[in-house]
């Protein structure tokens, strides 16, 4: 909001006029950046400085502003992990069931790791430091035992791991809940599917595995799209 300075209107006889030009005062209205002299009528001006040289005083020197006591510098916060995607890979189409793209050329070799699987579209990425280094047609789970979404850190890493709940291999897994729920390596075809896991072909899940470090998030979404420059999260 803007704000401009009022009028101001002095009504006074020529005593007083000649009283506030001695005094020499200045008024200012309620907002900082603007304010106005009260002058005396002209007339009034002319008789009370007759033969006098009147000089606007000097406004009062700013004070030096006072050393204040050394306030301690806090300590300097880890940086945040880009979480912005920066490159998509080029792929036409839609990925099929059992296929899947892996490409690290041009991609930093270092990054946060960050992993989304959108369960509408049953497809997986990876991104290293916002950009997409591999992607893969999934398996998931059904309307009796659904893919949960949320954000998961992965908890666990098993190269030959079996399930003990279905006696299943389940190679290069991922832990995602404690209740069962990982991504790990299966025959991913059409008409498949699993009890709630993510299922991944063989060859990405190695990649993938070799890839990933424990504490690193999988995002998991119902139908969010996302470009370059969109937040991962």
């Amino acid at each position: 909001m803007r704000y401009t300075a009022g009028e101001v209107t002095l009504l006074a006889s020529a005593t007083m006029a000649v009283a506030a030009v001695g005094v020499g005062m200045t008024f200012a209205d309620h907002t900082p950046h603007y304010g106005e002299q009260i002058m005396a009528a002209p007339a009034a001006l002319a008789a009370a400085t007759a033969g006098a040289d009147y000089a606007r005083p000097e406004p009062a020197p700013t004070p030096a502003p006072t050393p204040s006591a050394a306030s301690p510098v806090p300590a300097r916060a880890d940086p945040v992990p880009e979480l912005v995607i920066r490159r998509v890979l080029p792929i036409e189409g839609v990925i099929r069931y059992g296929e899947w793209h892996w490409d690290e050329s041009g991609a930093p070799a270092t990054g946060a790791r960050v992993i989304t699987v959108d369960l509408d579209a049953r497809v997986i990425s990876i991104f290293r430091n916002g950009y997409e280094i591999g992607t893969a047609a999934v398996l998931l789970g059904t309307q009796e035992k659904p893919t949960p979404t949320g954000v998961f850190p992965i908890s666990q890493k098993s190269k030959d791991h079996v399930s003990n709940l279905y006696d299943a291999p389940m190679p290069y897994m991922l832990r995602l809940t404690n209740d069962g729920v990982t991504i790990h390596a299966t025959n991913v075809q059409n008409g498949y599917a699993s009890h709630g896991c993510i299922g991944v072909p063989l060859e990405f899940a190695r990649k993938l595995f070799a890839t990933v470090r424990l504490g690193d998030r999988v995002y998991v979404t119902r139908g969010k799209h996302v470009g370059v420059g969109d937040s991962l999260t």
